[in-house]
């Protein structure tokens, strides 16, 4: 199974239409992806989900990430890194059985004009950590409001053909 996380709990957020951008053109291609908002975390989890407790709520996204073979992490920048709610959710999340020897693609995002470099960077080493094997083929998409049509769907030539080989490679993966 396939999971694609995105990666903030910020309510409308272009990390989600980029998320399901990911979600569409992976079922034009046969492959069904789950996908999973971070805003969907339940608002309590460091009080309810840490150090080996467990609410219902988190439990269903604990068997949702327990069945997923690969992750497909798409995440904006917040202060020069990822979002601090994917590491509650790393950390909140079983182990070893979450992630351990499990697949994940990058997706980088920012309305700035670097795409998450550094963020991107800084989630391949808690991955490694994990030993959640990365595709090589991390994607940094720069300037998200001029990047995304009023439908949510990337317009850029460029943009779409990276994705495209990022897709077909994490298919492969």
């Amino acid at each position: 199974m396939i999971t694609i996380i995105a990666a903030t709990n910020r309510l409308n957020s272009n990390t989600l239409k980029v998320a399901k951008y990911y979600q569409n053109n992976l079922k034009l291609k046969g492959v069904d992806a789950e996908l999973f908002s971070l805003e969907h975390l339940p608002a309590d989890v460091l009080n309810t989900d840490m150090y080996g407790k467990r609410s219902a709520a988190f439990q269903k996204i604990q068997e949702q990430i327990t069945a997923t073979d690969k992750f497909l992490f798409v995440m904006p920048e917040y202060n020069g890194s990822f979002p601090g709610v994917l590491k509650v959710l790393i950390d909140a999340c079983a182990f070893p059985e979450s992630f351990f020897e499990k697949k994940a693609a990058l997706v980088g995002i920012s309305s700035g004009k670097y795409g998450n470099i550094r963020g991107v960077d800084h989630f391949t080493g808690v991955c490694h950590y994990i030993r959640l094997h990365v595709l090589p083929l991390r994607l940094h998409i720069p300037n998200i409001r001029t990047e995304l049509d009023a439908d949510g769907n990337l317009n850029q030539q460029d943009t779409i053909k990276f994705v495209n080989e990022q897709i077909e490679a994490f298919i492969n993966f």
